[in-house]
This record gives C-alpha cells, sequence and structure tokens, in this order.
C-alpha cells in the first residue's frame, strides 16, 4: 500500500504543497475590487487625466482673465564719436558711454470676441465631464474584470475539488482492485487498469492546478499587488448568479446611464460649441490694453546729462475680419458636419447597446435554464455513481462500466461549473451595459 503514493506526479506534490502552505490569506470579492481600485494602474492613468482637465477648466484658460506682463531692460553703449563741422572744424570724442534703463508692465484684456469665451469656459466644462466619464468607464471595466476574473478563480478552484473527488474515487476502486487480488477474486490486469485511472487523474489534478495558479496570477495582476505570486483563497467556494435581471429594467438603466453613451452625448455638445466658436470669428472683436512705462537714459556728452520718463498708456483695439480666403466658410460647414457625425455616432452606439442587451439577455436567460437542467444532470450523475460502485464491490459490474459512470459524474459536474461561470459572465456584461456595475461593490 505504500507504493500508492509514488503513483502521484511530482509536480502534483509541489503544486499542492504551495497551494496548502499559502492558502491562509481570505478574499472576498469587495476585497479584491477594492484593493484594485486603489492601485490599478489603468485607473491611475485615468484618474490623473481626469485631473488634467479638472485643472484646464478654469476662467483664465478660456479667455475671461486679463494677461499681465511685466519686463524690464537696461541698454549700454560705448562709442568714439568724430565730427567734422561746416566752418571747417572738427571734434574728437572717445568712449562716450550711454545707458538706458526701462520697465514696462502691461495688461491685456479681450472684452468681447464674438461669445467665443463664454462658449469655451462652457466647452472646458464638458472637456471635464468627459474625463469624468472616462475614469468611470475605467472604473467599470475593472469591476467587471475584477468580477470575471474573481469568479473564473472559483470556477477553477471547484473544477480542481471536482477532479480531486473523482481521485478519491479512482484510488478507492484501486484499493478494492487490489483487496481483490490478494483474495484471488480479480485479476492482475484489473489492478493495472485501476492504476492508470489513478495516475490518469492525477494527471489532470496536477495540470489544473496549474490553471488555479494561472488564474490567481491574473488576479493579483488585476488588483495591481506587488507580488504577483501571492496565493490566496477565496471565502466563495460557489459561483453566485443573480437570477432577477429584468430587461425592461436594464434597458431603461442603459440609455440613461450606460457610459458609452453618456460621452457620446457630450461629445455632441462639445461639436456644437465647437461650431459655434468658429462662427463667433465672424463677429468684431474688442480688446482692452493697459500698461505703465518707466524709463531712464544717461548720457556722457552734450547738453544733457541724464532724462527719466515715467507714465501710464492705454488703449482700446476694435477690429472685424473683413475677408480670408472663405476659410471662414469652409470650416463652417466642416464642422457642420462634425456636428452631423457625433449625432450619427451617438446613434450608433445606442443602437450597438441595444442590440448587445438584447443578445446577452437572451443568453443570459438559455444559460439560468441550463444550470436547472445540469443540477439535474448532477444529481441523477452522483446517484448513478453511488449505485454503480456498490455493483462494483459486489463484482455485478466491470471495470470499464465503472469508469464510465465516473466520467459521466465527472463530465456532469464540470458542466455544471462551466454553465453557471458562463451565467455569471451574461450577468457581468449585462450590469456593465446598463451602467450598475458598480453595484458588485
Amino acid at each position: 500500500m505504500p507504493m500508492k503514493f509514488k503513483l502521484l506526479p511530482l509536480s502534483f506534490l509541489i503544486s499542492g504543497l504551495c497551494i496548502t502552505s499559502f492558502s491562509q490569506t481570505v478574499y472576498n470579492l469587495n476585497d479584491c475590487i477594492r484593493i484594485a481600485l486603489d492601485a490599478n494602474f489603468s485607473i491611475l492613468i485615468s484618474r490623473n487625466a481626469e485631473n488634467i482637465a479638472a485643472n484646464n477648466y478654469t476662467l483664465g484658460n478660456a479667455g475671461f482673465l486679463p494677461s499681465i506682463d511685466l519686463s524690464g531692460r537696461h541698454n549700454g553703449s560705448v562709442s568714439n564719436i568724430s565730427q567734422n563741422f561746416r566752418d571747417g572744424s572738427s571734434n574728437e570724442t572717445n568712449g562716450v558711454h550711454n545707458t538706458s534703463t526701462s520697465a514696462l508692465v502691461n495688461a491685456d484684456l479681450t472684452i468681447f470676441r464674438g461669445f467665443s469665451v463664454q462658449t469655451s469656459y462652457k466647452k472646458l466644462n464638458e472637456l471635464k465631464q468627459i474625463g469624468e466619464l472616462n475614469t468611470r468607464m475605467s472604473v467599470e471595466n475593472l469591476i467587471a474584470d475584477i468580477v470575471s476574473g474573481y469568479y473564473n478563480y472559483v470556477q477553477q478552484v471547484e473544477i480542481l475539488n471536482n477532479i480531486k473527488y473523482a481521485l478519491s474515487l479512482s484510488k478507492e476502486r484501486l484499493r478494492i482492485d487490489e483487496d481483490r487480488y490478494v483474495l484471488g477474486s480479480s485479476s492482475k490486469l484489473q489492478v493495472l487498469q485501476s492504476r492508470v485511472y489513478v495516475n490518469a487523474d492525477s494527471s489532470r489534478l496536477s495540470r489544473q492546478y496549474e490553471i488555479v495558479r494561472s488564474s490567481c496570477i491574473r488576479l493579483n495582476e488585476l488588483m495591481a499587488v506587488e507580488d504577483l505570486t501571492r496565493h490566496f483563497v477565496t471565502s466563495d467556494t460557489v459561483i453566485k448568479i443573480n437570477p432577477d435581471l429584468i430587461f425592461e429594467k436594464l434597458l431603461n438603466d442603459a440609455l440613461n446611464q450606460n457610459t458609452g453613451l453618456l460621452i457620446a452625448a457630450r461629445n455632441k455638445t462639445i461639436s456644437e460649441y465647437d461650431y459655434k466658436l468658429i462662427k463667433s470669428r465672424a463677429y468684431p472683436y474688442l480688446n482692452a490694453s493697459s500698461g505703465y512705462n518707466y524709463s531712464f537714459n544717461d548720457y556722457s556728452t552734450g547738453n544733457m546729462q541724464n532724462q527719466g520718463s515715467r507714465g501710464m498708456n492705454y488703449g482700446l483695439t476694435l477690429g472685424i475680419n473683413i475677408f480670408d480666403g472663405l476659410n471662414q466658410r469652409r470650416n463652417i460647414k466642416n464642422s457642420s458636419i462634425e456636428m452631423n457625425n457625433k449625432e450619427l455616432r451617438y446613434r450608433e452606439i445606442e443602437q450597438g447597446v441595444r442590440a448587445d442587451l438584447i443578445t446577452i439577455y437572451n443568453a443570459y436567460s438559455n444559460y439560468l435554464r441550463l444550470v436547472s437542467l445540469e443540477q439535474q444532470n448532477l444529481q441523477t450523475a452522483a446517484e448513478n455513481l453511488e449505485i454503480a460502485m456498490e455493483r462494483y464491490k459486489l463484482g455485478s459490474l466491470s471495470g470499464i462500466e465503472l469508469r464510465e459512470v465516473q466520467k459521466s459524474l465527472l463530465d456532469a459536474k464540470d458542466s455544471l461549473i462551466s454553465v453557471e461561470y458562463q451565467a455569471k459572465l451574461a450577468e457581468v456584461s449585462l450590469m456593465l451595459i446598463s451602467g450598475n456595475i458598480t453595484d458588485y461593490y
């Protein structure tokens, strides 16, 4: 009997030890989402982009506030001067050093430019809102990935446990065949065949450990944890499905709060503002300017030793573009076409949302029905195995027939797990499309 331990592959033993030794940390779905929202790199990048858009939403960036410049300058010159007068006399001066110092404070303000300042401010607000919506979309997509990854990990662990159960059945069968062989009521061939089944199940279990490990690493990557090899277990041991989603409510929520639709609506508004900004170029513009100037000049020759001046200046500039090569007309036409494109894009996204919702909801409803059927199949397969094991112990069932019954139970459980996961993915997609994905958190 101790020799049976050698039937297990070495990789299975190592994987089993790893899973056992690092399974103390327990996460629920909220834990995974919370960690991801705090550390995921794509979320941090989206939030930085949102902050940039928020920083740009200012009165000064729109043009409401004046611009004020301060400048100063100091000039100097050293010259040799030679003068010849009409009376025949001449004068020569060497090393003439003159200096000039000036300072200027100037302010410029746009008083009117065809309402472009007000429109620019509104556009900046829309861009700020889009920045927030882009972050929201990144958060929603991350939550959807986390939920899918979390329940994929649960699914793989369920499959792992299913294979463990199958292996325990194969070992029990091997034990029975070995006892029969010792008693002379079974052949060596039967024992060898049972060992083949044990090895096959052990090999499958070893491969499943690697799949579990990969799904764990993927979830760690989404959570952006520093140690991607960190092992943990989930508080959920089965895939939980919400069977109460209603299509009409999902559709209403999607049309009102789907993030992609909201972004498309904001882009429509921005295209309207762009159109107004282009049209504003045809209006007159009025600019105001004012400044304070100080200058001081120092002379080393002549009757004047130095001269200083200071004072204010101000002015108004009124203008209008009369002709720009018909570019204004061209830009207005292009902007009008762009507005139409944004409207078409919004309608395209809305149609896509409706189509996706209908398709996924039909799949979701079908998966719910399949879950019920697979649960019945699993119950039937479990009862068949119980009966088959009793018959096998009594010698009225062949080893091949028992293996088929055993495989039917394993397949029924795998099929149920797979359908439950597909139903969960459909549920997650419906929650994402309808804008309710944050309900998981």
